[in-house]
């Protein structure tokens, strides 16, 4: 049995194919993991969530922020042209059960190099300890189970910028989101930076992995998307990024965790 995780497919049906032939991926015995955003931008949104309920079995995710864009228009039967086919399907009702399962955070641990991959789509905020990012996932898969209609209207917003532990409510919820789907620099209290995207380095502007780095101990290990602008370059051997742009006409990538090999493909 063999474990990949992959990045930011965002529609890229045909290169997920291509992908999952290269590293010879049998549904039987090895399990694909998802980095989040499954969808939009790319052409072919649908035919990747119809792959993964049909491999609902080896299959595994964690959601994005398109991800959750997609499941607040299936809820509040909002319009969108991009997404439409998937809106308009006859399974839309699946999807939206699938989606609506998957947490924000997921636990991969490999028995024969003893390693522990950690699995959010954007990463893990310097100011949590993996602990603390394991129990606001599963906090948030109860609120998502009990109140999704009123957390996904009311998730859009940056603000409250800095996570506080009193924070309730729906600002707890959207500050839990952002940080897990939509954080790419932090301040130096760990306060999010959302406007920023570029790489160009700027005061009081920290690249989210940096000091989370420091939190990891032997063997731990923390896996992301999101960020395609670093071409999955964090430069640290236990924090790997996957999002290498396939939507954008790059790369999709595919990480083994056995032996932390990455496998690509290019846009076709």
């Amino acid at each position: 049995m063999a474990h990949y995780v992959i990045g930011d497919v965002q529609g890229c049906y045909d290169e997920l194919k291509l992908l999952c032939k290269k590293i010879n991926f049998n549904p039987n015995k090895d399990l694909l993991i998802f980095a989040g955003d499954l969808v939009n931008r790319g052409p072919k949104s649908l035919e990747v969530l119809n792959f993964c309920l049909k491999n609902k079995k080896s299959v595994r995710a964690v959601l994005g922020n398109h991800d959750f864009y997609l499941l607040y228009l299936l809820e509040h039967k909002k319009k969108n042209e991009s997404l439409k086919n998937i809106l308009n399907s006859k399974n839309s009702n699946k999807i939206y059960s699938w989606l609506k399962k998957l947490p924000l955070l997921l636990t991969i641990k490999i028995k024969s190099s003893k390693e522990s991959f950690w699995i959010s789509h954007a990463g893990i905020p310097f100011i949590w300890d993996l602990k603390k990012a394991k129990n606001l996932s599963d906090e948030m898969k109860v609120v998502m189970k009990n109140d999704s209609f009123n957390v996904l209207e009311n998730m859009w917003g940056d603000r409250p910028a800095l996570w506080k532990d009193d924070l309730e409510g729906y600002e707890r919820y959207r500050t839990i989101i952002n940080y897990f789907t939509r954080m790419r620099y932090l301040d130096k209290k760990g306060g999010l930076k959302l406007k920023k995207k570029d790489l160009k380095s700027e005061h009081n502007h920290i690249p989210w992995f940096v000091q989370t780095h420091n939190n990891l101990k032997d063997k731990e290990n923390i896996i992301f998307g999101h960020w395609a602008a670093l071409e999955g370059k964090t430069k640290l051997d236990n924090i790997i990024g996957l999002d290498t742009g396939c939507v954008w006409g790059n790369k999709l990538t595919a990480l083994r965790l056995e032996d932390k090999r990455l496998i690509q493909v290019k846009r076709k």
